[in-house]
């Protein structure tokens, strides 16, 4: 029950916004907008207000924002032809449509914002183990070590210090350290080791052989720095989105990794039995994913219609009917089949899950 009204709200949120976008351009374009839908199907309920329907349908899974003249059969008078969709520039339209994945990009900026203006918790640069033979052993690093600077710049978290490491390139470091009431001035060089990526390919980075004592504290930044790290944080995210969808191509990542209404259902539970701070963050990720997918250019989606308006800038026409008729058809059904996909790679999962319970219980 929990898991279905968190991805009920979840994905409301995140088709509202995205919607929004949508609607709210159109109107401050001067266009017509006919209805303004949460969710697909017949409507639950509705409320006409000057020209727009204002609907909750019962299919949560979506929405849609109705604009004037958007379908070419529309009998339009010669005024309404001036506010359709299809009368306005192309800029325009590419406004429209590009509105929707960056409203769910400020989405996810605003949480990532109120998060860091909140506080968020962060690994102290303290050390946990250190590995036999390494580099920090040799250096004489300790257990319960606290890093406090590198090469003279200040490091309060486990990835800053992480990260300089690694950007060393094997060169001599100079760490600050606090031992128990002692200040230590301690040299290490990072040495080149071969691991695997979130990806599961095999890379080398420089590391000196420590792990995180796993003590946390909570980091606040002021307003404006917020921000700059929800841009930051955002940026990352949008990155690896992409990156992920080129190592799905490539076949470094299986498809199978990929998850459905079912496994979003799943993670949005346990998100917010952690937590709202969990919860909103989850949403964050899910906004950005949603916005970078939407602009893929497959026909259907936001993308498959900005690919059009470029075809139609660099030939100065508009792209035939017929042939979006078709692209739009192909586009519909590989998007039926990829859904069709991953419900069924959620199945599977349960499946295996349920398999492994059930072998488990009998095992003890």
């Amino acid at each position: 029950m929990v898991s279905l009204l968190s991805v009920i709200v979840l994905l409301g949120v995140l088709i509202f916004i995205h919607e929004f976008g949508h609607f709210l351009t159109a109107k401050l374009g001067g266009v017509g907008v006919l209805k303004f839908s949460l969710g697909f199907g017949p409507a639950v309920v509705g409320k006409k207000i000057g020209e727009t329907e204002y609907m909750l349908s019962l299919v949560p899974l979506g929405g849609y924002v109705k604009l004037l003249g958007e379908a070419e059969e529309e009998e339009l008078t010669d005024e309404e032809r001036k506010r359709s969709f299809t009368a306005q520039p192309v800029w325009k339209r590419m406004a429209i449509v590009v509105a929707g994945p960056i409203f769910n990009i400020l989405l996810a900026i605003l949480i990532f914002t109120f998060v860091y203006s909140w506080g968020i918790p962060v690994l102290k640069p303290k050390i946990g183990e250190i590995l036999p033979e390494s580099a920090a052993f040799q250096a004489g690093l300790q257990k319960t070590d606290l890093v406090t600077a590198i090469n003279g710049k200040e490091i309060n978290r486990w990835n800053e210090m992480a990260e300089l490491i690694n950007e060393s390139k094997g060169n001599i470091l100079q760490l600050k350290v606090k031992r128990a009431e002692q200040i230590l001035d301690i040299k290490v060089k990072p040495t080149l080791l071969k691991g695997k990526n979130i990806f599961g390919e095999e890379v080398g980075s420089y590391k000196i052989g420590i792990t995180p004592a796993g003590e946390t504290t909570t980091e606040r930044h002021p307003p404006l720095g917020a921000l700059g790290e929800a841009f930051k944080q955002t940026w990352v995210v949008t990155k690896l989105t992409l990156l992920s969808i080129v190592k799905i191509l490539e076949g470094v990542i299986s498809p199978r990794t990929l998850g459905g209404p079912i496994m979003i259902a799943q993670l949005a539970g346990a998100q917010v039995k952690e937590g709202m701070i969990p919860f909103i963050l989850f949403m964050a990720l899910l906004s950005i994913n949603l916005a970078v997918l939407n602009l893929l250019p497959i026909p259907v989606l936001d993308g498959g219609h900005l690919l059009f308006y470029l075809i139609e800038i660099i030939r100065g026409k508009e792209v035939n009917l017929k042939w979006r008729e078709r692209a739009q058809q192909v586009g519909f059904v590989l998007l039926i089949l990829l859904m069709v996909f991953v419900v069924l790679v959620d199945l599977e999962r349960l499946n295996l899950k349920f398999i492994q319970e059930i072998s488990n219980f009998f095992s003890k």
